[in-house]
């Protein structure tokens, strides 16, 4: 039986997508992934998320300036999340990738801050939700949120910190991401959180061509893997899997505001 999945987190822009983008959106299909998000990571980007948003009815776009990228991020690249956010149509979901990053080399980290904090001020101007990348930085990202207090609340995707940090965010109004992580027997912490953590809290993400799933490893993720991470996500929890596809489904459509 086929669920009706979607891909809350495909970076759609990258290779080995680019000029392959009708198939692979039909592998995804046949897989029953019916609908992806594609959050951008620099402001270089933005034209061409926002263009495969417009040119394929299942694709959504998000906004957003990455922080790994942050030594490459400047005033002007935010003047231009701006623009596009202020005059967006209704393909554009979110404002995401951004967050905190504590794992890179030199991580500017007053600058990360910084530049989420002015993020996460258009985010609540637009009343938009966030999609957030978060690595080694969990109590810092979640000390940010509340003092913000975002509207629209968003995702924390990729989680792989433990089930009090999941909480945490939970408590917040923020759904986590489950990904390719929870395919690995090795990720027990991970498995752990996305058994335990309430399904009204839940998305389903790929992170693809990133994160690749057990068995894929050093290959290129695709989104009809979600449809994976779906079945381990089913093996994981209690409930059963029309009800894990039901609750997977109202969640994001819920977050993002996803048309039926």
């Amino acid at each position: 039986m086929s669920f009706h999945l979607i891909d809350t987190h495909c970076h759609f822009d990258f290779p080995p997508f680019i000029g392959a983008e009708t198939e692979s959106l039909q592998n995804a299909q046949a897989a029953g992934v019916r609908q992806l998000i594609v959050p951008a990571v620099t402001a270089d980007r933005f034209q061409g998320v926002v263009t495969l948003a417009k040119n394929h009815p299942q694709v959504f776009a998000a906004l957003g300036l990455h922080p790994i990228y942050v030594s490459q991020h400047n005033d002007a690249d935010l003047e231009l999340l701006d623009s596009w956010l202020s005059s967006r149509d209704t393909k554009m979901v979110a404002v995401g990738e951004i967050g905190l990053d504590l794992y890179i080399d030199q991580p500017q980290f007053e600058r990360q801050q910084r530049l989420l904090r002015a993020q996460f001020a258009l985010a609540k101007r637009e009343n938009l939700p966030v999609i957030l990348h978060s690595r080694r930085s969990h109590d810092q990202l979640a000390a940010m949120l509340r003092q913000t207090q975002l509207p629209a609340t968003g995702v924390v995707h990729g989680f792989a910190g433990s089930l009090s940090q999941a909480q945490a965010f939970v408590k917040l109004g923020f759904a986590i991401g489950v990904g390719g992580t929870i395919s690995y027997e090795r990720a027990q912490k991970t498995r752990n959180v996305m058994a335990q953590l309430p399904l009204s809290s839940l998305l389903l993400e790929t992170d693809a061509p990133d994160m690749p799933l057990q068995g894929f490893q050093g290959q290129p993720n695709r989104p009809e893997r979600a449809a994976a991470v779906f079945d381990v996500l089913c093996e994981l929890r209690s409930e059963t899997p029309e009800q894990i596809a039901t609750a997977l489904l109202e969640n994001t459509r819920r977050i993002f505001s996803l048309p039926a």
